[in-house]
This record gives C-alpha cells, sequence and structure tokens, in this order.
C-alpha cells in the first residue's frame, strides 16, 4: 500500500508518497508562508498537492489514504485547526480534513505535527519498542507528544501534549499564548538567542550581533567563550526543570529530544540528561533514558502515515 502524506509546518510543507512500513518514496517540499499568508495555507496545500500527484504521475485512485501533520491544536476528530499559539493568518478554522476527503475521495488522518513526530519515534525511530515515551522538539517554539502505553495522549479534543506552554514561572515571561511563564520562553532555541543577545557585550570573544543563533552559539562553546557558556547552562537548566515535570507526571522509559540542538551530543544531549537524573526522584530515574531523536525533518511525514494506519 501507498500513502499521500502532507507534513505542514508554520513557514513551509512536505508531501511524500510513503508505503506501509514508513518508508519514504519520494517527497517535495515548499513555502506557505510566500505572501505573509494573504494565501491560506490549506489554499496553498490544495494546490501544491495537485502539483506535486502531477508532477510524479501518480494517480490518487492507486492510494491507499492521506496523513496530515500539521501546526497548531489539531481537533483529531473533525481534522480542524481550532488553535495556534503563534497566531498565523488564515489558519484557525482550516478544515483540512473535509477538504482534502472533498478533493480526493480518500480516507484522510489529521494530527498535530508534535504528536506526529512522537507517534513515528515510537514506530520505526528511537522510541521503538518503547511503550511510554515523551518526544520534545526544541527550536523556536517547543513542541511535543506523549505516548501512553502505546497510544499518543490526545485528550478530550485532540489536543492535549501542549509541552511549550505550561508555565514554569507564573509571573515570567508574557506568552504568545496569553499565559505568563510558558516552557518554551524558557527553554526554547529561541529563548537562548534572547539570552545570549541580552549579554552580547560582555561577551569575551564577541562575534556578529546579526549571526547569533543555536549553531553560531553552540560553535562559541567549543571556543570556551565564557559568557556563552553561563547562558547556555542557565537554559539547559530550564530545559531540565520542564523534563524533571513532565517525568514526574508521566513517567515516561525513555525522553526523546529534537529539533536542530539536538544534533549536539556532548554540549546538550549528555548535558540534559545528567541534570534531568539527578534532579528526578530515584523512582522516575530507574531505567530512563534521555536521547535525541532519530527522524529528525521526516518524523511529521512519517507519524501521518501510522496515525492513518492506526497507532495500536
Amino acid at each position: 500500500m501507498k500513502f499521500l502524506s502532507i507534513d505542514i509546518g508554520g513557514t513551509s510543507a512536505k508531501t511524500g508518497i510513503l508505503n506501509e512500513n514508513g518508508s519514504i518514496l519520494t517527497k517535495d517540499s515548499y513555502s506557505v508562508c510566500f505572501d505573509h499568508y494573504e494565501t491560506p495555507i490549506l489554499n496553498t496545500i490544495l494546490k501544491e498537492t495537485d502539483s506535486f500527484l502531477a508532477k510524479h504521475n501518480i494517480n490518487i485512485s492507486n492510494l491507499a489514504g492521506i496523513g496530515v501533520s500539521a501546526t497548531g491544536q489539531i481537533d483529531t476528530h473533525t481534522g480542524t485547526v481550532i488553535g495556534s499559539a503563534g497566531h498565523i493568518k488564515n489558519w484557525i478554522g482550516s478544515p483540512i480534513k473535509d477538504k482534502l476527503a472533498e478533493k480526493y475521495h480518500l480516507p484522510v488522518s489529521v494530527i498535530n505535527d508534535a504528536d506526529s513526530a512522537a507517534i513515528a519515534e515510537q514506530w520505526i525511530g528511537a522510541a521503538k519498542g518503547h511503550k511510554n515515551a515523551i518526544v520534545i522538539t526544541i527550536g523556536t517554539g517547543i513542541g511535543g507528544g506523549v505516548i501512553v502505553n502505546s497510544s499518543i495522549l490526545e485528550g478530550k479534543l485532540g489536543i492535549a501534549g501542549e509541552l511549550g506552554h505550561f508555565s514554569i514561572n507564573n509571573q515570567g515571561i508574557p506568552c504568545t499564548c496569553g499565559n505568563r511563564g510558558c516552557y518554551e520562553r524558557y527553554a526554547s532555541t529561541t529563548a537562548l538567542i534572547q539570552m545570549v543577545r541580552e549579554k552580547y557585550e560582555q561577551l569575551s570573544k564577541p562575534f556578529p550581533a546579526e549571526k547569533i543563533n543555536g549553531r553560531s552559539i553552540f560553535h562559541q562553546l567549543t571556543l570556551g567563550n565564557p559568557i556563552v557558556e553561563e547562558m547556555t547552562d542557565i537554559w539547559i537548566s530550564n530545559i531540565a526543570d520542564g523534563l524533571v515535570s513532565l517525568t514526574h507526571i508521566f513517567n515516561p522509559e525513555i525522553i526523546l529530544i529534537g529539533g536542530g540542538v539536538s544534533a549536539q551530543k556532548e554540549l546538550f544531549i549528555d548535558k540534559v540528561r545528567q541534570k534531568v537524573l539527578r534532579r528526578v526522584m530515584p523512582q522516575f530515574a530507574e531505567g530512563l533514558l534521555i536521547e535525541a531523536a532519530l527522524l529528525s525533518n521526516d518524523a511529521g511525514m512519517i507519524g501521518a502515515v501510522k496515525a492513518l494506519l492506526g497507532t495500536g
């Protein structure tokens, strides 16, 4: 069997053909914010899907279904976008499932992109063989999914697991979601970049302010920049704060960390692991694995197909 998979992010989307084992046979990517969302994302998806099918000479009747992974809060029952912490124009209210089913006459499943990544990692990624897992993606914001007894935790509407938006400081930094002190305001890569920028004048080995990003910050760590080391250690402690709390709530067997920074084993993954295992209660630390996610940017597409097939 072959499936159409669509992974919709806040700035770009990917469309591909996958088989029932989660292998990607072909894929393309394209922008969804080319005109600052004046063209609704869903309109772009429908247009680009037609182009993808034509380009690769794919007959829709030969496909078994469509799996969609999408940014925002997704009502998994209706396949509709019902919320977005980033407030992307013309996105909330998008009836993804209905529009795709109406156009292509195939079964359609729609889930949140972070949940999709978690499902993928448990299916064929680093969480394979583990029934209880937390998968967290650290980037511009923080996304994540929670696997409980081999199934994604959905909640009433399918929007459970907003791991970037529980508060670790209720008097803290205002968040775009309307709360204060949300986890992603302290633990995202964006938060680290902001911390380093605020200390820019004190950097002993300065680098151009406009080039402060995750990659350049970790390069400064390899050079022994003490201010960057201090800021990064605070940031990693913030990440550990949230993971300790999540561990005490969900008692996972494994925590997987995705996003660009997850490639930094010694400078990041190992340090997060040390801080979390040192701080969680002993029973929760027993056998707990903390590793980098495996499937990278393909996780959303893979998890969308697994969700369509059923996660059991």
